[in-house]
């Protein structure tokens, strides 16, 4: 989220930013709203300041006035001067309570408009994406893109490969027409050794990133609390593609990258600690929603899917240096199967809601033509640590600051067993098991 201080003093960067982005935002409806709160402020201040007096002369009025305190039913003209005074002095004090309860009626009432003015701000702040950074090149959506750079040559065969639908249905690893039956359109099951081939890509993956690569493990939960989707800004923007548990309000995570942006929440982080890396693997479930006419055969776009998360927090400064590790980390499983694969900058228009930067691994596909987006490195700034709180202390007498955090995926599946069927089939139907994985799956081939 981008702070409503730096709104209010960068009106003009924020509308440049999002400018370059193709999008608008409610920035004057976020000034005016900001201005109104602080307008608000100010006379609560005022009233509060004229309370702790009020209060104070009422003490101080009514420790004078008690010393010679008449009896209330005594009359007037029977008091003695003291006496009068004291009594005019209660009067006084009388007054001043009355006098104070409006006062404090009147701090109520703004109280309860500041809150009001708070939440209209926080509604209309989650709306807007993040800046991107200003390396990142300009462009209008995907066409502004760039590759680059490549590795590994595409695959040359003596047939025509088949794509991974026609290769898994005859391989028998693939069941589209029991997934339909069990769970609905774009839905399949996996069996024999298709199943073990992407159990084995997922240990493959998680020894590869926490021995070689440094990252600390997680296994989270796949249910999670609605402000752990706000924290990741995932809510509101995408709630139409998300699944919830409507009774316990609860949320299947769409990306480990939720409950990773949420497992420190509203700490304060030594700088010691510092960077962070995890890696968690969980299945993930999105409303995938598509245009009509777009090619959704076989297991590219699915409601249900496995993915390898990587997720790092950092000191600001630390920032580009770990995109480029994060990066590096996700390209070597590309290299560790052999699958051909190259790296996209993506432009203003098209990253996404959380990016300021990304990078996308994309490998090829020979059976089905394309390249297969299989992980968007993104660096997010302080953008997701705003909503979730998340700071760490640079040094133990400083005041804590915002965290940068970073993810991508390390794989995700199913789009690496599209690429892994395809890239490594061979001419009598058979497809051919990575080195790397053998050791996983006990088998070289399929079948």
């Amino acid at each position: 989220m981008i702070s409503q201080q730096f709104i209010r003093e960068h009106p003009e960067a924020v509308r440049e930013a999002l400018s370059k982005r193709g999008a608008t935002g409610p920035i004057d409806d976020i000034l005016e709203l900001d201005r109104q709160r602080r307008k608000t402020l100010v006379e609560m201040e005022t009233l509060r300041a004229q309370q702790n007096k009020a209060s104070k002369e009422i003490g101080q009025v009514l420790g004078e006035a008690r010393k010679h305190a008449a009896p209330a039913d005594e009359p007037d003209d029977r008091l003695t001067p003291e006496q009068k005074t004291a009594r005019a002095s209660l009067d006084r004090a009388e007054h001043l309570k009355a006098e104070l309860a409006q006062v404090s009626d009147r701090i109520k009432t703004l109280d309860a408009q500041v809150k009001d003015i708070d939440a209209k701000l926080e509604t209309l702040l989650l709306q807007i994406p993040n800046m991107p950074d200003p390396s990142v090149p300009v462009g209008p959506d995907s066409s502004g893109n760039r590759v680059v750079r490549t590795w590994g040559e595409q695959p040359v065969f003596d047939f025509k490969p088949k794509p991974h639908w026609e290769l898994g249905e005859k391989l028998g690893i693939i069941d589209f027409e029991r997934g339909v039956k069990v769970s609905g359109s774009r839905f399949y099951i996996l069996k024999g050794k298709g199943a073990k081939l992407q159990r084995a890509l997922i240990s493959w993956m998680l020894d590869l990133h926490t021995r070689e690569h440094g990252y600390t493990e997680i296994y989270p939960p796949f249910l999670v609390k609605e402000m752990c989707l706000v924290g990741s800004g995932n809510l509101p923007k995408f709630g139409e593609n998300l699944y919830r548990d409507a009774e316990e309000d609860l949320w299947l995570v769409p990306t480990a990258e939720v409950p990773l942006t949420n497992l420190h929440r509203d700490e304060i982080l030594d700088a010691a600690m510092l960077p962070l890396s995890y890696v968690a693997y969980t299945a993930c479930f999105r409303r995938e929603k598509v245009s009509a006419g777009t090619d959704v055969r076989g297991i590219k776009r699915v409601h249900q899917f496995d993915k390898i998360e990587l997720y790092k927090l950092v000191e600001p400064s630390r920032t580009p240096e770990a995109l480029q590790a994060l990066l590096a980390d996700a390209e070597s499983v590309a290299r560790g199967l052999g699958l051909p694969y190259h790296i996209v900058e993506l432009c203003t228009g098209d990253l996404g809601f959380q990016s300021a930067k990304s990078f996308d691994v994309e490998i090829w596909s020979p059976g089905c033509g394309e390249w297969l987006e299989v992980s968007s490195c993104s660096a997010c700034g302080d953008f997701q640590a705003h909503r979730a709180n998340l700071r760490y202390r640079p040094n133990p007498k400083a005041k804590p600051e915002f965290v940068h955090t970073l993810n991508g995926s390390g794989l995700a599946l199913p789009r690496v067993m599209i690429a892994l069927l395809e890239n490594c089939q061979q001419a009598d139907g058979s497809v051919r098991v990575p080195d790397v994985l053998r050791p996983y799956t006990g088998f070289d081939s399929i079948p």
